[in-house]
This record gives structure tokens, C-alpha cells and sequence, in this order.
């Protein structure tokens, strides 16, 4: 295997707050419907944070759920990567307001942005260390608050977006027969016009002005970020397979980004898998940003599709654009 580390996942978990708005509770308060949202990205429902819950709360909430579940306490943690667009502020990092939270006092950490496949590069980064030896346990969090961000006033970017977190556990393997065989993560700037929040960092800091310009929220243009979305991950997920001696028909599970089904539907026909091999749940969660393979993960699991020994593949494309792609053997 050409990037082989020496890393598993031993655990996942997550959050998502308790309460849900539909598609038509959204007909109240935007010009839409729920057949214009269904037909057009797959989703029915997501989940909506209350005032005052951040993406901190949410990410500690995901990974005490996972350490409580795999029995390791708090201060076993070695280190905390955080993927997320929408930190509870701008520093402290939001690796450190969930350390504190967890009590993980010999952990060290960090946040990372990738948006949407953030999750997939705070796994690899953390998986390094794993797999160098130098860290025995580390979580990779996916957590974003997305309904921060979102105008309301733009009807075919809010209704995509929901609010949620995932954590896994990084630990260290020794068998062929696990763990992460290999990643693939890149990115293309010139992209980042298509897909962004203009407002809020050091080139337009938060002013009256950017206020009323609405350069606060989500700023998307869906049908350039269709089309590369399609393409990129298609090609990703060929590349990673090919370079490591495996076809689309070794897979058992695909687990890709849930921006869109439709995206989901165009890269799973351009690599010619079948249905019961890729995971979808955006129906319920729409887009989570950060969140939606750990999400993912825990439906697959809760639902028996992932066995020991199990081909998996792991791919996201975001902002920036950035995509990841991991494979990997399923640990347990």
C-alpha cells in the first residue's frame, strides 16, 4: 500500500441537537416547498441548533457519547484535531473549548478548515500521528453550526444546510487487515469564488457594511459546485482505488459527503456502485458540512453495514474546493 498508516478507527459517535425542521416548516418562513427541496437535493429534514449551542457544545457532546462508549477516559486522549467552518469564535481554537469540556487534560490540539471535507483531513492529520507511534489515541471531530451562517433570504442555499457533530476514535494498528490504507486530499483554489462567507476575516472584518451586505452568510453558485463536486470525487475515489490495486467492486461501503443526493447519485454512476454500497442519509440531516461522514458512519453502523475487514471508502469535496478521500479497512 503506498501511503499505509499505521492507524484504525476504534470508535465513532455522534450528535446532532434534538430539534428538527422540515421542509415544510421552512415553507413558512421561505419561498420554497417541500417537492422544490426533496426533488432538487434529497432532503426532508435537518436538525437546527438552539441560541446559544456553538460548535464546541456540539463536538463535546459526539465525543463523550464516543468515550463513554468504548470505555477510555477523558485524560487517555493524546490529541484533538477539530474540522469546522463555524467555530464557537475565531481563537480559542475549538479544539481547546471541547479539551477543557471533555477534561482530555493531556491532550494538545487544533482546528482546521476544509468545510465540507474537513472531517476527511482532520482524520488523515490525526491519523499520522497514530501511526507514527507518537500518540496512542486522538479524536478527528467534524463539528459546524451551519444555521449560523445561513441567509435566509437566499432560498436555494439555506434550505441545504443542518446542524451536527461526529467524532472517531484514532488508536494504533498492527494488522494488514486494518485500518486506513491510504488518502488522497487535494485542492483548487480557483474554486473558492464559487463557494464562500466573504466577511468576518482580516480582508473584510465585520463592519456595519458587511452587515448589510449580508457578506455574513453562505455564498454559493450550486451548479459550479455540482459539476465539480461530481467530477472531483469521481476521480478521487478512482485514483485512491487504482493505486492500491482495488476496482469499485471491492468496496462494501461508500460513505460520501451528504451535500446533495443528486451530486451523490452522479459520482455513484460515474463509478458504477450499487446502491446497497453507498451510504445516504441526507434526508435526514441535510448538509452538516463537517459532520456528515461521521454521521455517516454511525448510521452504517447502527444499521450493520460495516464488518470487520470491510473495504470502505471515505470522500468529500468542500469549499476552497478542497477534497479528501480515504480507504480503509474496517476495524471492528
Amino acid at each position: 500500500m503506498p501511503n499505509r498508516i499505521a492507524a484504525k478507527i476504534a470508535g465513532v459517535a455522534s450528535y446532532v441537537p434534538p430539534r428538527v425542521v422540515t421542509n415544510a416548516d421552512l415553507e413558512k418562513i421561505v419561498e420554497t416547498s417541500d417537492e422544490w427541496i426533496r426533488t432538487r437535493t434529497g432532503i426532508r429534514e435537518r436538525h437546527y441548533v438552539d441560541p446559544g449551542v456553538a460548535a464546541s457544545h456540539l463536538g463535546t457532546e459526539a465525543s463523550r457519547k464516543l468515550l463513554v462508549a468504548k470505555g477510555v477516559r477523558p485524560e487517555e486522549i493524546d490529541m484533538i484535531v477539530v474540522a469546522s467552518v463555524t467555530p464557537d469564535m475565531m481563537f480559542p481554537a475549538t479544539a481547546c473549548l471541547i479539551q477543557n469540556n471533555l477534561g482530555a487534560s493531556k491532550a494538545w490540539g487544533f482546528d482546521l478548515s476544509a468545510a465540507c471535507s474537513g472531517f476527511v483531513y482532520a482524520l488523515t492529520v490525526a491519523a499520522q500521528f497514530v501511526g507514527a507511534g507518537t500518540h496512542k489515541k486522538a479524536l478527528a471531530i467534524g463539528s459546524d453550526v451551519m444555521t449560523s451562517i445561513l441567509d435566509f433570504k437566499d432560498r436555494a442555499t439555506c434550505v441545504l444546510f443542518g446542524d451536527g457533530a461526529g467524532a472517531v476514535l484514532l488508536e494504533p494498528t498492527t494488522s494488514d487487515s486494518e485500518g486506513i490504507l491510504d488518502f488522497a486530499n487535494d485542492i483548487d483554489g480557483s474554486g473558492g469564488c464559487n463557494l464562500y462567507m466573504p466577511a468576518g476575516g482580516s480582508l473584510h472584518p465585520a463592519s456595519q457594511q458587511t452587515v448589510e451586505k449580508r457578506m455574513h452568510y453562505v455564498h454559493q453558485e450550486g451548479a459550479q459546485v455540482f459539476k465539480y463536486a461530481v467530477r472531483r470525487m469521481s476521480e478521487l475515489a478512482c485514483h485512491l482505488l487504482e493505486r492500491n490495486g482495488f476496482s469499485t467492486r471491492d468496496l462494501a461501503l461508500v460513505v460520501p459527503h451528504q451535500a446533495n443526493l443528486r451530486i451523490i447519485r452522479a459520482m455513484q454512476e460515474r463509478l458504477g456502485v450499487d446502491d446497497s454500497k453507498v451510504l445516504v442519509n441526507i434526508d435526514r440531516f441535510g448538509n452538516t458540512t463537517a459532520a456528515t461522514i461521521p454521521l455517516g458512519l454511525t448510521d452504517a453502523i447502527e444499521q450493520k453495514r460495516l464488518r470487520k475487514g470491510d473495504l470502505v471508502l471515505l470522500i468529500a469535496v468542500g469549499a476552497g474546493y478542497t477534497t479528501g478521500a480515504v480507504l480503509l479497512r474496517w476495524a471492528y
